[in-house]
């Protein structure tokens, strides 16, 4: 599933695009992805300039002028293409946005996980509805180590799935939680409640960090993932524990990666140096 950096990459790839393009037409090639289809029968969204496209968590939000938007999901296996309006759709487009510069913006999901639904956006171009009980971004400043620890403080269960909680905050994904606790030297299966508030600015902080280089590199492509261009995102081979089950660790020279099971997603972390 596209995580934080991957949606960050689509939605600065769509902005250039958009912006100050209005929808002609909406077709919708199938009756719902994991809600059913109406955009296509809602007049608010066309005809009204792009104002804005901004990101939530993992949701990206096309802002219209009007005072109306699409709240977009990538699901497991979506992504989005730019192209001419007269070049022929591909096998799994589920959706058609035909544009004012005779282009067409295009959703592709195989496996029809995504969310494509119309919502009410706010001045900055962000929805009024349709999103979950969200935690704030990783940049904010409210979230720092002493918010973390406070978060952990009465919470044993172990702390990767708990960094992944959206509750605690929004965006670090199963491949950006084991790297950042790499990074960080916490092994993944620690009680929360027993990280530090030392331990907690550092894995705030290198969750930052992975984050912002997992963004400058395009995001991460394990399978699925595709910029709007189509390119695949690079941070892959900036991987340190990821996918490297068994092999030696990059950073302590001394241990070897070890893949293990949490929750039922993979977890990988080197033994030796994270405690």
């Amino acid at each position: 599933m596209p995580e934080l950096p991957e949606v960050e990459t689509v939605g600065r790839a769509l902005r250039p695009q958009l912006l100050g393009r209005s929808i002609r037409t909406i077709s919708a090639h199938i009756e719902s992805l994991r809600h059913p289809l109406t955009l296509q029968q809602d007049a608010s969204l066309c005809g009204a300039p792009v104002a804005a496209v901004t990101r939530r968590a993992k949701y990206l939000t096309v802002a219209l002028a009007n005072g109306r938007g699409i709240l977009l999901h990538l699901g497991m296996t979506g992504h989005f293409r730019i192209e001419p309006a007269d070049s022929a759709h591909r096998k799994h487009d589920r959706l058609e946005f035909f544009l004012d510069n005779d282009q067409v913006w295009r959703f592709n999901d195989i496996r029809r996980f995504g969310i494509a639904k119309a919502v009410n956006v706010d001045a900055a171009g962000n929805p009024l509805e349709g999103l979950p009980a969200l935690g704030p971004e990783p940049w904010d400043p409210a979230w720092g180590g002493a918010a973390l620890h406070t978060w952990l403080s009465r919470r044993i269960a172990a702390i990767k799935p708990l960094i992944m909680d959206p509750r605690c905050v929004v965006g670090v994904g199963n491949i950006y939680a084991s790297e950042a606790l790499h990074r960080a030297r916490i092994s993944p299966t620690r009680p929360g409640k027993s990280l530090s508030r030392k331990a907690c600015d550092r894995l705030v902080c290198e969750v930052r960090k992975t984050l912002e280089e997992a963004i400058e590199a395009g995001g991460t492509t394990i399978s699925d993932f595709r910029g709007v261009d189509g390119s695949e995102g690079s941070f892959e081979q900036e991987l340190l524990v990821y996918g490297r089950a068994d092999a030696p660790c990059l950073s302590c020279e001394e241990g070897t990666i070890l893949r293990s099971v949490q929750g039922g997603r993979a977890t990988y972390s080197c033994a030796k140096c994270q405690r």
